[in-house]
């Protein structure tokens, strides 16, 4: 008996540790350098240990697909998800060898010099003098195109001419279609420009005034100062370039509720989108914990939801940010996120919330929800399609992160609910119709972000435009093929507050991943990048957008056959944050780990 026992100890033994060399035979494990997986952590188990270590207790762990140097073990779909992460290495475990890296892409150079790069140009090698002291623009009469030349004139000649050249460029042709045009979504933006190479005109040549701030934004960048001559030259000349957006709608959003942001710091910000060719503001007012904005019709909301009585906007505080705006190309549009995100409008309306204690979502079971929400909206729109305050045909009623708890655990709202025979979802629905409601009345075109589709799906009005932001999420892929319009703005990419986001890894986002052409080009009409105001204020505003921006900027104008890897724009990226530098714009290096740090180093602006 005893040596049966042995025997079968043994064969037991020699079994497992066969097993364990076969698991071990087929385990291969892929390097991926300056890459990591950032949502699909399953804990920091592996911190301080070797990759040695770490390999031997990743394969003990049930799920795990691989590690990275910071320590954390990876789900098993990691490779699903790589992202570019310049202070870590990934390492996943495979079956197979790893294959030879590819070789080494070409060099990228600055050229052509123009950020985002135009739709089509084409160029010579002639190098063509510039004559600053008698440089004009020609034009129709329009008072915001000679504003714009008057910009244009300070931004291109910042330095003095030393001596007049004997052959130059000294004057701009600009003919514009129609200069009446609305700013208002998918607006003509295109433009043709000319520039010879013998000295005579330049010539522009658009359907807009819009299209026309694109060309001399453009022109401005290729006019470039020679410090050793003292004087100005075009390189390339000619210059052929036939330009327009591959998308309508390029947005910031920015956070006025969080943090306080003053009128000048809005301004100063929004002159700098025409730089990268962003035509959007996304105007996120208000939020639970701020309400800035002083409502002619319900002045509380203002007087006991700002921060502080001086961190208030004014109507024509609103009015001069959106002309300011306008006159630069750039549309405004307003965000009121309900029901959620609403908790600081109680204190000056108790009336809308549930009750004292549980302020949000806003109260469903009372008509003075709704007749508040009304006269806001009034307040904002004008009441019509295309005027008012905010006269933009589109409003973002928001619609997202509702914990209807409030809702059912609200003895007043629960029994409302009841009479209704409401479920909580379908009380959430019943809110976001209404208010939809609202919005169409005043012609507004309505945004919600994206968990109105999650929820409600093709039920929802079919001009709603969903906003798509949740990583990982195939919201957008679903709406679009389902005939709703899109904005792409996946927070795992575009939203800014994530330091650790890089620039490359902005730039290498498509909105149209996974869907046709013909569903692409109808549907996804744009996104953008998202300023939420947790931990930005005036004093770190522009460095925590800029330059990261700029990659958005070039992904949402040029055409996606031209901008297919980051690695062939790192030049031209480079020289446009030394652009953006040198015109006053607080832009961060352009290859920060995390961004919005300050230099690592003394060094040129490339870097």
């Amino acid at each position: 008996m005893k040596l049966l026992v042995l025997f079968v100890f043994v064969s037991v033994f020699v079994s497992e540790t066969t097993a364990q060399q076969n698991l071990e035979e087929d385990v291969y494990w892929w390097r991926y350098n300056g890459t990591d997986c950032p949502y699909d952590d399953i804990s920091q188990g592996c911190k301080g240990l070797s990759v040695e270590e770490c390999e031997k207790l990743c394969l003990k762990t049930s799920g795990c697909g691989g590690f990275n140097t910071h320590g954390w073990i990876k789900k098993s779909d990691c490779g699903d998800n790589l992202a570019t992460q310049l202070s870590v290495d990934l390492y996943l475990l495979k079956s197979t060898p790893q294959p030879p890296p590819p070789p080494p892409p070409p060099p990228s150079v600055n050229w052509p010099p123009v950020w985002p790069l135009p739709k089509q140009h084409s160029n010579g090698t002639t190098t063509i003098a510039v004559d600053a002291n008698t440089f004009n623009f020609n034009g129709p009469t329009s008072k915001d195109l000679s504003n714009a030349f008057a910009r244009y004139m300070s931004l291109i000649f910042a330095h003095k001419q030393k001596s007049k050249p004997s052959i130059a460029i000294s004057s701009v042709e600009v003919s514009v279609s129609n200069l009446t045009t609305p700013l208002q979504w998918g607006v003509s933006e295109e433009y043709t420009l000319n520039i010879p190479s013998d000295g005579s005109p330049i010539t522009i040549s658009a359907d807009t005034v819009y299209g026309a701030y694109h060309a001399l934004e453009t022109l401005s960048q290729l006019i470039t100062f020679d410090f050793d001559t003292q004087g100005y030259f075009i390189p390339g000349a000619p210059w052929k370039i036939d330009d327009a957006p591959r998308f309508s709608h390029r947005e910031v959003l920015i956070d006025s509720s969080r943090h306080f942001l003053p009128v000048q710091v809005v301004q100063d910000l929004i002159s700098t989108f025409p730089y990268s060719k962003i035509n959007t503001v996304h105007w996120h007012l208000v939020d639970e914990q701020s309400f800035p904005f002083m409502s002619p019709t319900y002045p509380k909301l203002a007087k006991y939801g700002a921060w502080t009585s001086g961190e208030r906007y004014t109507v024509n505080d609103v009015a001069d940010v959106i002309e300011y705006a306008r006159q630069r190309g750039v549309r405004v549009y307003v965000e009121i996120d309900t029901p959620g995100h609403a908790g600081c409008w109680c204190n000056g309306h108790p009336e809308i919330c549930p009750s004292p204690t549980c302020t949000m979502p806003l109260n469903p079971a009372t008509e003075d929800t709704f007749n508040l929400l009304s006269g806001l909206f009034k307040d904002l729109t004008g009441g019509a399609r295309g005027q008012g305050l905010f006269y933009d045909n589109m409003m973002h009623l928001g619609g997202d992160e509702v914990n209807t708890k409030c809702w059912t655990e609200t003895p007043s709202v629960a029994k409302w609910m009841q009479e209704h025979n409401f479920t909580a979802d379908q009380t959430y629905e019943y809110f976001v119709n209404r208010t939809q409601a609202i919005a169409h009345s005043y012609g507004r075109d309505v945004i919600g972000w994206e968990e109105i589709w999650d929820h409600f799906g093709t039920t929802l009005d079919k001009s709603t435009i969903i906003h798509q932001w949740l990583s990982g999420s195939k919201a957008a892929q679903e709406a679009a093929n389902a005939g709703y319009r899109v904005l792409y703005s996946s927070s795992d990419t575009w939203y800014f507050p994530h330091l650790g986001v890089t620039w490359q890894d902005m730039y290498n986002t498509d909105p149209c991943k996974n869907l046709t052409d013909a569903v692409c080009k109808s549907n996804i009409i744009g996104g953008g990048g998202e300023m939420w105001g947790e931990t930005v204020d005036t004093s770190d505003l522009q460095q925590t957008i800029w330059p990261r921006l700029a990659a958005i900027g070039e992904r949402l104008w040029s055409p996606k056959n031209g901008t297919l890897e980051a690695y062939a724009a790192q030049s031209r990226f480079d020289n446009f944050r030394c652009l953006l530098n040198k015109r006053g714009v607080i832009a961060a290096p352009s290859n920060n780990a995390q961004a919005r740090s300050s230099p690592p180093q003394p060094g040129a602006c490339l870097q």
